[in-house]
């Protein structure tokens, strides 16, 4: 059972459309132009996003599948691995001539990886923060 959870989470104000905003965070795909530690993300088959994820110093495949679709607002992707789940929920919301972006991002881990928790929220942190300056200039052409 999955208990112990790293979280991130940020919001950022985009010049796309909601549209357009929506179309680019769905595509998980996308996650190498703005996430640096995401070195490889070839597009899967249907809705399914395989990326390789650089995390604590290590390189980690996951296989993204996009648990919930409702464009243009929300959208949420979970990869599963033994021992955690991630999950990323992307919603757009119209503002102005833009939109903004709330981006959060857990990590949930079971068994002995929920003793790391403290440790991996950190790394999480520092990765997130990294994964936000791409998406504000992804978001802001």
């Amino acid at each position: 059972m999955l208990g112990s959870m790293a979280r991130y989470s940020t919001t950022i104000p985009s010049a796309l459309p909601q549209v357009e905003a929506f179309a680019y965070m769905a595509d998980f795909a996308n996650a190498r132009l703005w996430d640096p530690s995401v070195s490889e993300a070839p597009l899967g088959l249907g809705s399914a996003f395989d990326l390789v994820a650089r995390f604590a110093g290590r390189d980690v495949p996951l296989r993204y599948e996009i648990v919930v679709y409702d464009p243009p607002r929300r959208v949420v992707l979970e990869a599963r691995r033994p021992g955690f789940v991630s999950r990323d929920r992307i919603t757009v919301e119209h503002v102005g001539d833009g939109s903004i972006v709330d981006y959060d991002a857990s990590l949930a881990f079971g068994g002995l990886g929920r003793l790391l928790d403290p440790l991996m929220q950190r790394v999480f942190d520092r990765v997130g923060a990294r994964a936000t300056i791409g998406l504000r200039t992804a978001l802001n052409p």
